[in-house]
């Protein structure tokens, strides 16, 4: 399945390219970060040696790979919040002309406020919630530690999410194409339920 993807999987570089594609993915949420987090625990999944008993040294390992994709997401997230505490009125004046982001602003802010963090989680498997969370949570000045705490886990709970599906898919389906399929479908259907999650949350 995987020479076709050829010697990255079996590279420590494949650590840097996941890392840069979540890192990068808040400004371009069309960057494929998760299937690559999917595909690489895939292969992990093939390396584990459950099949052969031996564990070869050319796979990603499973735990550094998590590791990478989380903290990768946490800078993003910093970075794009940092850039959106210092775009001043520019940005607060973008953000005043979409009557969707005003809103998402007001219902970020009373969310942090009020300690309910479990909405940066939430947003972080909704297509592009990652990036209007972080921008409008460094539009609005929100305080780091009331932002930064559940970056973190969100960072964490998406990339483990990631890593299980690849992992535990191959080992139920085999090292196919047919599970990295399967995995990133159950990726997308997660992310289509956060987003109908936060769609049906009341307006602040």
């Amino acid at each position: 399945m995987f020479d076709s993807v050829g010697a990255l999987l079996g590279s420590p570089w494949i650590y840097a390219v996941v890392g840069l594609s979540v890192l990068l993915d808040v400004f371009l949420p069309v960057l494929p970060s998760g299937v690559l987090v999917i595909t690489a625990a895939t292969a992990a999944a093939a390396g584990s040696g459950a099949a052969t008993g031996q564990v070869p040294h050319d796979v990603p390992d499973i735990m550094v790979l998590i590791l990478s994709a989380t903290t990768a997401s946490v800078l993003g997230d910093l970075v794009a919040y940092r850039l959106a505490w210092r775009g001043g009125e520019r940005l607060d004046r973008a953000i005043s002309r979409s009557r969707r982001l005003t809103t998402a602003q007001e219902r970020l802010g009373e969310a942090l406020a009020r300690g309910g963090g479990p909405l940066v989680v939430l947003a972080r498997f909704a297509p592009a919630g990652r990036s209007v969370v972080s921008l409008i949570a460094g539009a609005a000045h929100r305080r780091p530690r009331e932002f930064l705490p559940w970056s973190a886990l969100a960072g964490l709970s998406w990339a483990g999410y990631s890593a299980a599906l690849g992992y535990f898919g191959a080992h139920w389906l085999g090292t196919t194409w047919l599970a990295t399929g399967v995995s990133v479908l159950a990726l997308f259907g997660a992310g289509a339920g956060a987003a109908y999650v936060m769609r049906r949350q009341p307006a602040a």
